[in-house]
């Protein structure tokens, strides 16, 4: 039989060591903020822009996220165009410039979309730009 003093010691000691031991394990905070990165198209600055055929079209925007950016990608629809994924290498902002023929597309409406992915794997939202072509 343990005596009351030192079983009561022995348990005390027990007790901070579990508790040591799970914090360092079981950590209790997420590291990143729950969301993805938030990305912005700046030009063309508005969401419906019509462009003369044959103009170099630039896009330009930022994705911006604390736990750090990944990758930014740039999608185009209706122009036969592509971009390869911008990487961020864990900057807090990425920004881009692409440059959009218009040479031949008269007529057509091409939809350019942005979203980046963070460090943690969390994906932002998409940010879009409808370009008419005349």
């Amino acid at each position: 039989m343990i005596p009351g003093r030192v079983f009561r010691w022995v348990a005390a000691a027990a007790l901070v060591s579990c508790g040591q031991r799970e914090r360092l394990i079981f950590p209790v905070e997420d590291p990143g903020d729950g969301d993805g990165p938030i990305t912005e198209i700046a030009r063309p600055g508005v969401a419906d822009t019509t462009v003369t055929e044959g103009d170099l079209l630039l896009i330009e925007g930022r994705a911006y996220d604390a736990d750090g950016v990944d990758t930014v990608y740039i999608e185009v629809g209706g122009a036969n165009q592509g971009f390869s994924p911008i990487r961020g290498e864990g900057r807090d902002t990425v920004e881009f410039a692409l440059q959009l023929s218009t040479l031949n597309l008269f007529g057509a409406t091409v939809v350019v979309r942005a979203h980046a992915v963070d460090l943690l794997g969390e994906q932002g939202g998409f940010v879009s730009r409808q370009i008419r072509i005349e």
